[in-house]
């Protein structure tokens, strides 16, 4: 994600074909399904992202096929630090779900 579109490639091996990404990005949560939905949203994510962008992931748990990631992210385009969770699902070493969602400080 964050070499943007040139690791579009790579970035998109990732996911199963039939893969289903939902995330909360534009104002409320949205799910694409399958490989060209899912792209042409990184795509878009890649056209305008924020300034000086930081993402550093706090903690990952795995259980199984089962991947959580907890992340904060951080530009001088947000008025305090947003905080999230990534919820994968991982089949035969592909994504075959990823849920995005932000959660509140701790």
């Amino acid at each position: 994600m964050r070499a943007g579109s040139a690791a579009e490639t790579e970035l998109m091996a990732l996911f199963a074909d039939d893969a289903v990404y939902t995330e909360p990005f534009a104002g409320k949560p949205r799910t694409h399904r399958g490989h060209a939905a899912i792209r042409r949203c990184f795509v878009e994510a890649w056209q305008n992202p924020p300034p000086d962008l930081t993402l550093t992931v706090d903690r990952v748990d795995v259980d199984a096929e089962r991947v959580t990631a907890l992340w904060t992210c951080e530009s001088p385009a947000f008025a305090q630090p947003v905080r999230g969770r990534d919820t994968y699902e991982v089949v035969d070493g592909q994504i075959r779900t990823l849920v995005v969602a932000f959660v509140e400080p701790a």
